[in-house]
């Protein structure tokens, strides 16, 4: 066996492992030690939220050898998002490690305006951004970032309806599925979460390894249309969606004046109050 054909094959073995219910069949004695790590990963969750915008990176950023995902929320009572999908956090803001390598914002519509205006998830968001080694999100979860003030001079993208918003707050609006600019990573809309995550597991790890969790989980899409996008969709299709998601960029361009009256002051980088949690 050639040395790149062990590599796939523990490639392979590392991300069948990384599945739970497969690991203790599927045990790893032979593994670049570079491919374990100890990240404390926060995504928030929140009501109203999109659950897919969640979902999808979470599938990801769980097969992380060694990682800790916490679904954090304001209180420790389920949420339920925007489909009806309810969500238990799996930590609060208070308890929610203060340094992380990666915070995460998921998106929606009405819960995400709500989750903006919130003092509490813009102080929480503020907070841990201002120390993550990465700060991220998906879809419109770009503006709960933006309104906890973590994206000024940042390029970043958003779902496409609310995409142009976020120039509102400081950030440079970009029209690609990922963006990256130095520590921020962003995500368009929904389904995008899946290409994110991927970029996320690579950069944590390495291409292989994301290789190997991108076959795991047979990602290989095939839409049965071509209308996943505004440069892509029919005109008639265009005319049925955009009336129905004409009013949200205005909205979250209403709340990005609202909180330039009552600015949010970014604690330094690296900061670590004494008693902070690691």
């Amino acid at each position: 066996m050639t040395e790149l054909d062990r590599r796939f094959v523990i490639s392979g073995a590392a991300a069948l492992a990384a599945a739970p219910i497969l690991s203790e069949a599927h045990p790893m004695t032979d593994i670049p030690a570079a491919w374990r790590g100890s990240e404390q990963i926060a995504m928030l969750v929140y009501p109203g939220m999109t659950a897919l915008d969640l979902i999808g990176p979470q599938h990801f950023f769980a097969s992380l050898m060694g990682a800790k995902v916490h679904l954090v929320g304001k209180t420790a009572d389920p949420v339920v998002s925007d489909t009806g999908v309810r969500i238990t956090p799996s930590a609060t803001f208070d308890t929610c490690p203060r340094d992380l390598a990666v915070i995460f914002a998921p998106g929606g519509t009405a819960g995400t305006l709500a989750a903006m205006r919130d003092r509490a998830t813009r102080d929480f968001m503020a907070d841990r951004g201002a120390r993550a080694t990465w700060v991220t999100s998906v879809c419109t979860g770009s503006l709960i970032l933006g309104a906890a003030g973590l994206l000024d001079g940042y390029r970043a993208t958003s779902h496409w309806a609310a995409r142009d918003a976020l120039v509102d707050f400081g950030a440079i609006p970009t029209d690609a599925r990922v963006v990256e600019d130095r520590s921020r990573v962003t995500g368009a809309g929904v389904t995008s979460g899946l290409d994110f995550g991927l970029t996320m597991v690579a950069r944590l790890r390495d291409p292989t390894y994301a290789q190997a969790v991108q076959l795991q989980a047979e990602y290989d899409p095939h839409p049965p249309f071509s209308a996943g996008s505004p440069h892509t969709a029919p005109a008639d299709v265009q005319a049925i969606v955009r009336p129905m998601l004409a009013g949200f960029a205005d909205q979250a361009r209403a709340v990005a004046r609202e909180l330039k009256r009552s600015p949010i002051t970014l604690p330094p980088r690296g900061a670590n109050p004494e008693g902070d949690m690691q």
